[in-house]
């Protein structure tokens, strides 16, 4: 059965493959009880020289790093009583706006308001454009005064918790336990292009994509985790039978809390990238480089398309928006038939 999902899900990504939407994608689909399936076609890199993509190669999992790092490390520091989601950053980072002590809005966000993207931050900032220096850049993000906007889905809120995570375990994200392949990077095996970056004037390969994340050195709360078709199955597989996180932390994960989020992740509303057909607690998440990871634990399956969409340029038409949903509709399509008998 599990080849046949496999098999199902594959074919809308090798049929943008064959448009030449993207280079290359791998599917992997795994089940509650250990099975799992995966499919590799395309290249890891088109320029300047071609590579084709393999099962090893390690992939720039990009917002990923939110869910399968981030979030599972503050979950991890809330079930040892080490923070309580609902006290302010404050605690774990005491300078936050130090300058304003009394007024700063910033020293009022809660660990849970960052994790649901309940802040008035914005979505994205061009920190790199700020210098190179990743300690200075972090002093940056902590005393900047950000400008106010309604609640969106906030690259800063992560920068913030990935400094917590830092400030409370008195080490780097990267000394914080990973399961096998996945990794900060530089990947210790092949890895899969990215874009042509302006700013760097090179193709990444084995580098962060993000540019804020690359700056501050990285390794940072909403970027810069890379990680094996096999490594995101393992995590996945470990949310699916209850091993790789406190049953507390996994109802964390599946609970809406603002709209469709939940701590960290999304479940699925209408329009979003996992599908219509999947469970309605099925939750996900994606990467900017083509990157994603879906949880339907109703169904007992987990799937993650990875793709380098972005290669060797994010300004293309890749259709990832449409195939991420064509794949899990798929995927869960077949599952569904299979079961019927």
């Amino acid at each position: 059965m599990i080849e046949d999902l496999a098999d199902a899900a594959f074919a809308p990504a090798q049929a943008y493959l064959a448009a030449g939407r993207i280079p290359g994608a791998t599917l992997g689909v795994v089940t509650a009880d250990g099975a799992r399936a995966v499919r590799v076609a395309g290249l890891a890199r088109r320029v300047p020289t071609p590579e084709p993509l393999t099962r090893t190669h390690w992939f720039d999992l990009a917002s990923v790093s939110k869910v399968i790092a981030t979030t599972a490390f503050i979950l991890r520091l809330a079930d040892e009583g080490r923070i309580d989601l609902d006290r302010p950053l404050t605690d774990a980072i005491p300078d936050l706006r130090q300058y304003d002590v009394a007024h700063a809005a910033e020293r009022r966000l809660t660990f849970r308001d960052c994790l649901v993207h309940r802040t008035f931050l914005p979505a994205v900032e061009p920190i790199y454009t700020y210098g190179d220096d990743p300690a200075r850049l972090r002093a940056f993000v902590l005393q900047r005064e950000w400008r106010h906007g309604p609640p969106v889905y906030s690259d800063i809120n992560f920068i913030l918790l990935g400094i917590a995570i830092e400030r409370l375990t008195g080490a780097g994200l990267d000394a914080q336990p990973l399961g096998e392949g996945l990794s900060w990077g530089p990947p210790p095996g092949p890895a899969v292009a990215t874009e042509h970056c302006a700013w760097r004037g090179r193709v990444l390969q084995g580098e962060v994509h993000d540019e804020n994340g690359f700056a501050m050195g990285g390794r940072t709360g909403h970027a810069g985790l890379f990680g094996t078709v096999d490594g995101v199955l393992d995590h996945a597989r470990s949310l699916l039978d209850g091993s790789g996180a406190s049953p507390a932390a996994i109802a964390a994960m599946r609970a809406p809390v603002e709209g469709h989020r939940t701590h960290g992740w999304e479940i699925c509303f209408p329009g979003w990238s996992g599908g219509q057909a999947c469970s309605p607690g099925t939750i996900g998440h994606t990467g900017f480089t083509g990157t994603g990871l879906w949880v339907d634990f109703d169904r007992g399956v987990a799937w993650t398309l990875l793709t380098n969409r972005v290669h060797p340029t994010r300004h293309a038409d890749s259709g990832i928006f449409t195939l991420r949903p064509e794949t899990g509709e798929a995927l869960i399509g077949a599952w569904d038939a299979a079961a019927a008998g």
